[in-house]
C-alpha cells in the first residue's frame, strides 16, 4: 500500500510536470501587408525555441526573424510555411521576434506560435546530481512523464494540422459555391438565348405594303 502510494505520487507529480511546461502559445491574426512583433527579455545563457506554423490564408506562409538586444538577427526566414528555432542567449536584454506578412496585398493569415524559454525542470529531486541508479519506480516515472510530452506535442501537432485542413476545406467549399453559382448564371443565360434564337427563326415575317 504504501509503495503504491508513493508510485501514484511520483506519477502524478509526472503529469503535473508535464501539463505545467513553462512556455508560451499563441494564435494571431496577421493582416496583409502587416508585421506583429513580440519582446521578451531573457538572462545570458538561456535557451530559448521557437515553433511555428501558418493556420490558414494565402500559401500558408509568413516571414519571420529574431533580434537579440543589440539588433543583430540571429533567424530569418522568408515564406516559411512552418519552422523551429532554438538558441543560447550570449547577451541579457530584451529579445524581438516578428511575423511579416508585407509580401501580400489581399491574404490574411492566421498564425500559431510555441514560445519556450529554459529547460525543462527535473522531475525528481536531485535527479541531475545523483549518482545512483534510479530506482524501477523512479524510472517508470520518467517514462510516463517523457510519453506524457510526447502526447502533448503530438495533440498540439494535430490540432494544428487538423484548423488547417479545415481553413483549406472551407475555402475549397467557397470557391465550389461560386462556381455552381456561376454556372447556374450561364446556363439560364444560355437557355434564354437558345429560346430567343428558335423563336426567331419560326417568326412570320409579314410582307411591307408599298403604294401605288
Amino acid at each position: 500500500g504504501a509503495v503504491r502510494a508513493a508510485l501514484r505520487t511520483l506519477c502524478l507529480a509526472a503529469l503535473l510536470g508535464a501539463l505545467g511546461a513553462g512556455g508560451t502559445e499563441l494564435t494571431l491574426e496577421l493582416p496583409d501587408s502587416a508585421q506583429r512583433c513580440f519582446h521578451q527579455e531573457l538572462e545570458s545563457g538561456i535557451k530559448f525555441t521557437l515553433d511555428y506554423q501558418v493556420i490558414s490564408g494565402g500559401h500558408y506562409d509568413v516571414d519571420c526573424y529574431v533580434e537579440d538586444p543589440n539588433g543583430k538577427t540571429i533567424y530569418q526566414e522568408t515564406k516559411k510555411q512552418y519552422d523551429s528555432f532554438s538558441h543560447h542567449t550570449e547577451v541579457k536584454g530584451v529579445y524581438t521576434f516578428c511575423f511579416g506578412n508585407e509580401f501580400s496585398t489581399f491574404s490574411h493569415k492566421i498564425v500559431y506560435f510555441d514560445f519556450q524559454v529554459g529547460d525543462e525542470p527535473p522531475i525528481l529531486p536531485d535527479m541531475n546530481n545523483r549518482v545512483t541508479a534510479l530506482t524501477q519506480m523512479e524510472s517508470a516515472c520518467v517514462t510516463i512523464h517523457e510519453m506524457l510530452n510526447a502526447v502533448i506535442d503530438s495533440q498540439t501537432h494535430y490540432r494544428l494540422r487538423e484548423a488547417q485542413d479545415r481553413s483549406r476545406a472551407e475555402e475549397l467549399n467557397g470557391r465550389v459555391s461560386y462556381w455552381s453559382v456561376g454556372e447556374t448564371l450561364i446556363l439560364f443565360v444560355v437557355s434564354i438565348g437558345q429560346v430567343m434564337l428558335l423563336k426567331s427563326f419560326f417568326t412570320e415575317k409579314r410582307p411591307s405594303s408599298g403604294g401605288a
